[in-house]
């Protein structure tokens, strides 16, 4: 007879089922581990044997094969040891095989039998409600599983708890969903003193979405403004946090179940190797990128990272998705997100200073802002110089707009391009129009369309550059709540692609 229990492998965001079948034979003693195991899966045998050997349940002197299934499916984590566990209770009989073959299960034994949280409950808690199953995992995963309300979570707290939850000694009560998480350090925009216009192109980039450059002296603001970024987006709406939620729980991000509504901002260090920045490692886990799914990756000293890291943004960028290949696996993330990036004008950073500046002016800053290749420079719709502040103008009062002055009116933009898009499938913000969907809701009026014609012809946009600059005309027409996008709306859209940088 074999005894059957489910569990799940982990494919980027994508939970795929496994079947674990245990099978009791006569023969030697020996305790079989096969499917494509890898070692923690493999080590889960002497875990698993010394946990039951814990609870006073001796291993049968007869030969015990465990198959998971699909068997060229790789297996990876310790989150197989209670399936596997389950599996074997089931055919030892000590537990219905109905009940077991009725849940989807998932966690790390430790060698007394309690249950050790894992990554990636979330994930699994889909798969299972899918598949109409009820999800056991570690207690400490259960509030966070339970977000999904199509499935029923149970959380234990050891295999004791299992066993007697089985056997009806003790049901275990359903877990209820982790707190709703609030990020309430939102820094005000008020604090950065000057810099109207580099606020002004953060506003616009957080209402459609629009990738952001700012190049300034060192301690002219940039950062500042950056940190500022994640106050003036909208909190994620459901489906935008259970998305996000996914991917932050196999990188096991997701503290005590709770799920954040605020968007995420990432923040990597220019040394980021590129399985950091785009995934990749031992499990092909999910990157910078995907970390910053719905939210902001803030890249400061950008011509700082490396080459190959640069250019792999390029593609992820323009599709929201970034593939991940290795020999044994090729896993899709998600990965749309806000970039915004910070660099020194040139390597020393005062070229527009001529008092500090080097001896290889204006050749430095051409080397350095160089490192950026025109394909890649060409996909940033806001280009900015953040000039340095004046020591005078520290001691001014707060100007400009709060933070939640400006929230109020990025919300309002993006509730108009929502319901504007609706009807587009896969286009929701401004940023993400292309095709007859930018020429429709997009067009300007006679003098906008006269006016961007020109500047093509004079600036040589390319045809990216084109719809890029409409895109953020489009935004600012929102912004100004205006159904037509207008000249003025060109005008300052044109203002931040010509901004004296170089066009790809």
């Amino acid at each position: 007879m074999v005894a059957r229990a489910y569990t799940v492998a982990f494919e980027g965001v994508e939970a795929r089922q496994v079947e674990v079948q245990c099978a009791v034979t006569p023969g030697l003693p020996a305790f079989s581990l096969v499917g494509l195991p890898d070692k923690a899966v493999s080590e889960a045998r002497d875990r698993v044997r010394t946990a039951l050997n814990s609870m006073a349940i001796a291993l049968p002197s007869k030969r015990i094969t465990i198959n998971l299934s699909p068997a060229d499916l790789p297996k990876v984590g310790s989150h197989f040891d209670l399936p596997i566990a389950l599996s074997l209770l089931a055919a030892l009989e000590i537990i219905p095989m109905d009940a077991v073959e009725g849940t989807t299960s998932l966690g790390e034994l430790s060698l007394d039998g309690t249950l050790i949280p894992v990554i990636g409950a979330l994930p699994a808690a889909l798969a299972a409600a899918q598949e109409d199953r009820t999800l056991l995992c570690p207690k400490a995963s259960g509030a966070e599983a339970a977000w999904v309300d199509a499935a029923q979570v149970i959380g234990a707290v050891n295999l004791a708890d299992v066993i007697r939850h089985y056997t009806g000694q003790s049901p275990l009560p359903p877990s209820t969903p982790g707190e709703v998480l609030q990020d309430a350090s939102a820094r005000d925009l008020r604090d950065v003193k000057g810099q109207e216009r580099a606020k002004r192109a953060l506003e616009i980039a957080a209402a459609g979405r629009h990738h952001l450059m700012m190049v300034g002296s060192p301690g002219s603001g940039k950062s500042m403004l950056a940190a500022r970024m994640p106050g003036i987006l909208p909190p994620l709406d459901a489906s935008e946090a259970l998305e996000t939620s996914m991917i932050h729980s196999l990188a096991g991000l997701i503290d005590e179940g709770g799920i954040n509504r605020t968007r995420p901002f990432r923040e990597p260090h220019h040394t980021a190797s590129m399985a950091a920045i785009v995934g990749g490692g031992r499990r092909a886990g999910p990157g910078e990128i995907s970390l910053a799914h719905n939210g902001v990756l803030f890249m400061d000293e950008f011509p700082e990272f490396s080459r190959p890291v640069l250019e792999t943004l390029r593609q992820p960028i323009e599709t929201g998705e970034v593939i991940v290949a290795r020999a044994n696996a090729h896993v899709k993330y998600p990965c749309r997100f806000l970039l915004v990036a910070a660099a020194n004008p040139c390597k020393c950073g005062y070229m527009s200073d001529p008092a500090r500046a080097c001896a290889r002016v204006p050749l430095c800053g051409e080397d350095y802002m160089g490192r950026i290749s025109g394909p890649l420079m060409d996909r940033f719709d806001l280009r900015i110089e953040v000039p340095p502040v004046a020591f005078a103008d520290l001691d001014l009062p707060p100007s400009g707009d709060s933070t939640t002055e400006v929230a109020a009116r990025v919300a309002a933009a993006r509730t108009v391009q929502r319901k504007r898009l609706q009807d587009f499938v896969g286009t929701h913000l401004n940023a993400d129009a292309e095709g007859s969907v930018l020429d429709e809701v997009a067009t300007p009026d006679m003098d906008g369309r006269s006016l961007i014609t020109k500047a093509a012809e004079r600036f040589g946009l390319t045809a990216r550059g084109y719809h890029r600059v409409l895109r953020v005309a489009r935004t600012i027409a929102d912004l100004d709540q205006s159904e037509q996008v207008k000249k003025p709306h060109i005008a300052e859209a044109l203002s931040y692609r010509i901004s004296g940088m170089k066009e790809g």
